[in-house]
């Protein structure tokens, strides 16, 4: 008689040491990654987990050994007896290493059984956009310019979001190619303006700008970022407008308006004194303060932060499991969460659009932008 599948209950503990809560927290992400495994490991393998667990959660073996006839706990029971007295921080040790091999096999081989006809997406110059088991991913893809984002960029953004909205994938990913997220607006957008053509550049940019925020306040699916570094400016405050961010542990997160002589956008002014409290949002917001993953995380910008070392691994490994969840019950779900506030958001962003039209108009919007690139042409 084969052994039934084991339930693997999740606890928390709390530990002192510095090192030990390392561990712990390895421990929890473990047991969270393995309920996301699609594939079933096997008896032999769900019986060596269930008896790290159990080493690793009480210590040695303390429990009656069960009857004969009761096949499925005397099983666990010769599993967590094995270990003898291995001691408890081993037993997390193997378990963490158990479970991550488990998702690393399943992992490579969802890339090896992508089907032929998901992939590419033709007609983008500045963005990679596929579509792999069921996830639309949209990648900046102007890593010579650390992904800043140009006209031709946000243009290529909105249409691959509409797409996206319209296509079968289950979820939609923003990420970026190279060392950087992206870097915000491309200041060169400014560049090549001629005195005469400002008042008519301001009006265009504004346009663009709340026609692009209005994107992410409508985009009917789930919206996840996976913010691989540094993040600036409008990449970052539009984070507010995802569903979920995971961050590597070498992300940071800027926004230097006020230094520019600029004002938020994205609907920032409203989303981050709600997300993260006024005090740490006009330290972001009117200040220049840049925060650190962790800080991010700290203050409900990020959702959670990754080790730069498994991050790509980890994160991915996750999203593929959401992927398979119910398409429809995640999209309406989310418009039941996201249709409370639209219109407000909707209100918010042209209000913001407008504001920064009249910055980058003014004297001191121009003249900082104007030593911005003084200052970079003395490097």
């Amino acid at each position: 008689r084969q052994v039934q599948a084991l339930s693997i209950p999740a606890i928390h503990l709390h530990m002192t040491a510095a090192t030990m809560q390392v561990s712990q927290q390895d421990f929890e992400k473990a047991q969270e990654q393995l309920k996301l495994l699609k594939k079933d490991p096997g008896n032999e393998v769900k019986l060596k987990l269930y008896a790290l667990f159990k080493q690793a959660t009480e210590g040695p073996c303390n429990s009656p050994k069960p009857g004969m006839l009761d096949f499925v706990k005397k099983a666990k029971w010769d599993a967590w007896k094995s270990l003898g007295n291995l001691p408890q921080d081993n037993a997390r040790e193997k378990y963490t290493e158990l479970v991550s091999g488990l998702v690393s096999a399943e992992s490579s081989s969802q890339v090896t059984d992508a089907a032929p006809e998901e992939g590419r997406h033709d007609g983008y110059e500045t963005i990679i956009v596929t579509t792999q088991n069921n996830i639309t991913k949209i990648t900046f893809n102007r890593p010579e310019r650390k992904n800043a984002l140009s006209h031709q960029m946000y243009r290529e953004i909105m249409k691959a979001l509409e797409e996206a909205a319209k296509d079968d994938s289950t979820i939609t990913v923003i990420t970026g190619n190279g060392e950087y997220y992206c870097s915000g607006n491309d200041l060169k957008n400014f560049a090549d303006v001629q005195p005469s053509e400002v008042e008519k550049a301001a009006k265009d940019g504004a346009v663009l700008f709340k026609n692009f925020v209005a994107h992410f306040i409508d985009f009917p699916k789930p919206l996840i970022a996976v913010v691989n570094g540094p993040a600036i400016g409008i990449s970052v405050t539009l984070l507010a407008l995802f569903d979920i961010v995971y961050a590597s542990d070498v992300a940071t997160f800027h926004t230097p308006f006020s230094q520019l002589g600029q004002s938020p956008e994205g609907c920032s002014s409203y989303l981050f004194p709600k997300i993260m409290g006024a005090a740490k949002a006009n330290e972001m917001l009117l200040f220049n303060k840049k925060l650190t993953a962790a800080e991010a995380c700290t203050y409900g910008l990020v959702t959670e932060v990754f080790p730069s070392r498994t991050f790509q691994k980890e994160v991915w490994t996750r999203l593929k499991a959401y992927a398979n969840l119910p398409k429809n019950s995640l999209a309406i779900s989310k418009q039941l969460l996201r249709d409370v506030e639209k219109e407000k958001l909707h209100a918010i962003n042209i209000r913001e659009s407008e504001v920064l039209m009249e910055r980058w108009l003014s004297d001191e919007c121009l003249n900082a932008i104007a030593n911005f690139f003084q200052s970079k042409s003395k490097l």
